[in-house]
């Protein structure tokens, strides 16, 4: 036999060799344990030592900015590079052309014109902070002060609210509220007192300034229209019912633009080119301050919607496009000298070939006084645009009306039958 063929001398039966590798495998494991706690317990010193020595502290950052995206489109139309202004102009940026840029801007306090041509510029805000309106608010309510009138003839007083726009004591506030009045005073937030002077007053929008002697007041900086949209942010400030315990506050958005208002139902007054907003305004309110998310004066506030049950959650105010103007006449004139076409009119449409009926113009008949009538136009004519911007209805048509002034020139673009005409003409003055 050969020696290949004989049992080997050690015989095994192999249930030997499988006790061995048990062994060997739960020794691997238990040293991967001891490891692995060795570690852990390494870990666990160190993020010790650290946190004792400071490493872990960190600072609670409350956030008080007001942030925005401006997300700024550039049309495949401008030149090769083009420039994106911050609001503030503090600083320039390059941007390819056909791209979308977003930067961050922290409280820019006013909307520069002068944007590359071609370039769509929005603001949106990216976020709105949980203090948004506590910081708004905060920085509002200084300027923000209750308007008391007293009438001594019918001994009749009264309260509203009003906004200073001037360190050296100049404030707006609504015509209603100071109209008859032989006495004026204005309480500030803090509880101090000033008789106040009235500058001039502006019944047609609703619009009066007050002086008090007083300096180094705070004051509201004026907004800006341009860019503004439907459902932005609105923050409404006033003193309602001239209630002790300073201004109040209420937030919303704006929810319209040129809303028209009759004011007083037996003569017809109206107010036009409002705005609208769902943040709350209530008696004593009015002539506070509307303000946008940079706490800038977007309107002042005049009226609120009501209906047979109450409250409708609308207010209104007059923009503070308009507000700008009739604060500088009546602060350099005394007056504000409204212009006057001449004309009744109503809303006119025109029919499409399937039927539907397309807003037109402002079909006109001419009155006695009339600067349009004068310059040529006739009794059914229908007025299309002003100085080449379209007019649709008779609010619109009003309101576009009161940016101007007696002596202004304008074109009125008329369309006569199947005829298109410009008429150039100068405006007359509203009759008082």
């Amino acid at each position: 036999m050969d020696a290949a063929d004989q049992p080997s001398p050690t015989h095994s039966s192999g249930e030997g060799d499988d006790r061995t590798r048990r062994r060997t495998r739960d020794g691997g494991r238990y040293g991967f344990r001891i490891a692995l706690g060795s570690a852990l317990l390494a870990a666990a010193a160190t993020t010790t030592a650290l946190w004792l020595a400071g490493a872990f502290d960190r600072e609670i950052v409350r956030i008080t900015e007001v942030v925005e995206v401006r997300e700024v489109v550039h049309s495949p139309a401008v030149a090769e590079t083009s420039v994106q202004l911050d609001v503030d102009n503090a600083e320039t940026r390059q941007a390819p052309t056909g791209s979308t840029t977003t930067s961050i801007l922290t409280e820019p306090e006013s909307s520069q014109p002068g944007t590359t041509s071609g370039t769509v510029e929005t603001t949106v805000p990216v976020f709105a902070p949980a203090d948004l309106v506590a910081v708004v608010a905060s920085r509002a309510i200084p300027s923000i002060v209750t308007v008391h009138n007293l009438d001594e003839e019918l001994g009749r007083a009264g309260s509203g609210s009003g906004v200073v726009i001037s360190s050296d004591g100049f404030i707006i506030t609504n015509h209603h509220v100071i109209d008859g009045a032989d006495t004026l005073k204005v309480i500030m937030s803090d509880g101090l007192s000033y008789p106040a002077e009235l500058i001039g007053s502006d019944p047609l929008m609703d619009i009066a300034v007050l002086k008090v002697e007083a300096g180094d007041l705070p004051y509201i900086r004026f907004g800006s229209m341009e860019g503004l949209r439907t459902g932005e942010p609105a923050i409404a400030v006033g003193n309602p019912l001239g209630l002790d315990g300073g201004p109040s506050v209420t937030a919303g958005v704006i929810s319209a633009f040129d809303r028209s208002l009759v004011t007083n139902p037996l003569t017809g007054a109206s107010l036009y080119g409002l705005l609208q907003t769902d943040a709350p305004i209530t008696r004593g309110s009015s002539g506070g301050a509307l303000l946008d998310v940079h706490g800038l004066l977007l309107g002042i506030t005049t009226a609120i919607g009501l209906s047979d049950v109450g409250a409708e959650g609308l207010g209104f105010a007059v923009p503070i496009n308009l507000v700008e103007q009739i604060v500088q006449d009546l602060m350099s004139e005394g007056e504000v000298r409204h212009a006057f076409l001449g004309v009744r009119g109503s809303s006119a449409f025109s029919e499409l070939d399937d039927g539907v009926e397309s807003p037109l113009g402002v079909e006109i008949s001419i009155l006695e006084e009339s600067a349009i009538g004068d310059a040529g136009a006739q009794d059914g004519d229908v007025i299309v645009a002003l100085d080449g911007v379209a007019v649709r209805s008779m609010p619109q048509l009003v309101a576009r009306l009161r940016s101007y002034r007696a002596d202004d020139p304008v074109t009125v673009t008329l369309q006569r039958g199947d005829q298109t005409l410009d008429i150039d003409l100068t405006l007359g003055m509203f009759p008082r």
